[in-house]
């Protein structure tokens, strides 16, 4: 080690000191303090060389800037909260993908807590969680079970959260879950199908009830028969079992499955059971995984714009933690394309099986 990194670490009197300051960054990179801070901080440019400089004298004094004492200077601490569910399934975690993205450019970190159940209680413990932390917005991907009423969040905290039941008590960003559904099930009756059968989430899922709701007047709008909703959990395995029972059955031309998953799992039955998609049974999906245009047919789906859906609520964020807005009332609704593919056509009649 140089004798003036040495000295860096040393007080006036030699005395060693508990960790080295900003000074002696600044003293061993040749620049002002202020110079130092801004380029811990970023709040102003700097010249890449002296940039460099400063960094290069950060690591080797190990100087860490102090995130607090920043923050009560600046009044934030450049991190946001996110609470999620399941953070597993693909919609959650290209939700989160995009908001870590989002986050990172505008020169944030984010803080992440998976929930084991979506509940006012579990929500709560997470926020509470995060504020010990130190953050300056809160992002909630799914709340699902939770009320707004229920949730103890700080009154000042700015929140974004992916979910329409909190429209008036928190800003909310989500994708056209019911615009998306009323496409699908049009799409099905205008080939031609006299009505369509749909495959459920879990009946305590908000998105779930959205394409069920949408679904069953969209069937009625049309003075269709609305059949019984088979329940299903998300999985491809509910919709496989699903599908076993499908297959028996001759009424059953249409299906609109309420996620890709459980849409391939029926695909998967019907192919075992000897019925062919679409001649069979024409099939629509809701998500627009990157697996459903590789499905065998190519599945026909409802796009679900995570990537967007995640930009917008850093950016929500970013409207109430820089003009200080009052959002409360914002809904960002996210458009849902239906994407045709090869999962669909017209009904056609069915094959005569041999005895």
């Amino acid at each position: 080690m140089s004798s003036e990194v040495k000295g860096a670490r040393r007080g006036a009197k030699g005395h060693p000191k508990s960790g080295p300051s900003i000074g002696d960054v600044a003293r061993l990179a040749g620049v002002s303090s202020q110079t130092v801070s801004r380029v811990s901080t970023g709040s102003e440019p700097v010249r890449a060389e002296t940039r460099e400089r400063v960094l290069d004298a950060m690591r080797q004094l190990g100087y860490a800037p102090n995130l607090a004492a920043r923050a009560l200077r600046q009044g934030n601490f450049r991190s946001i909260g996110l609470i999620a569910h399941q953070v597993i399934r693909t919609g959650e975690s290209k939700t989160i993908e995009a908001v870590i993205e989002a986050a990172r450019r505008e020169g944030y970190s984010v803080s992440l807590v998976d929930v084991e159940t979506p509940s006012s209680s579990d929500v709560s413990e997470a926020v509470q969680h995060l504020s010990h932390q130190a953050i300056d917005g809160l992002i909630i991907i799914r709340a699902e079970t939770a009320t707004p009423a229920a949730l103890a969040l700080p009154p000042t905290l700015p929140v974004a959260v992916s979910d329409s039941r909190f429209v008036g008590q928190h800003p909310a960003v989500g994708a056209d879950q019911a615009g998306g559904s009323r496409a699908a099930v049009q799409h099905l009756l205008d080939l031609g199908h006299p009505t369509v059968h749909h495959i459920a989430g879990p009946s305590d899922s908000g998105p779930a009830n959205l394409r069920a709701t949408a679904w069953r007047q969209t069937l009625s709008s049309a003075g269709r028969e609305v059949p019984e909703a088979f329940a299903g959990d998300w999985s491809a395995d509910a919709g496989y079992r699903i599908g076993s029972s499908i297959a028996r059955r001759d009424d059953v031309t249409a299906v609109f499955a309420a996620n890709d998953e459980m849409a391939a799992g029926l695909i998967h039955a019907l192919h075992e059971a000897g019925r062919r998609v679409p001649d069979d049974v024409s099939v629509v999906g809701f998500d627009d995984i990157d697996l459903a245009a590789h499905l065998w047919p190519p599945l026909t789906t409802v796009r679900q714009e995570f990537h967007q859906i995640g930009h917008d609520l850093v950016e929500v964020i970013m409207r109430q933690l820089g003009g200080r807005e009052q959002l409360t009332g914002y809904h960002g609704t996210v458009p849902a394309p239906l994407i045709v593919r090869q999962s669909t056509a017209a009904p056609r009649p069915r094959r005569r099986t041999r005895r």
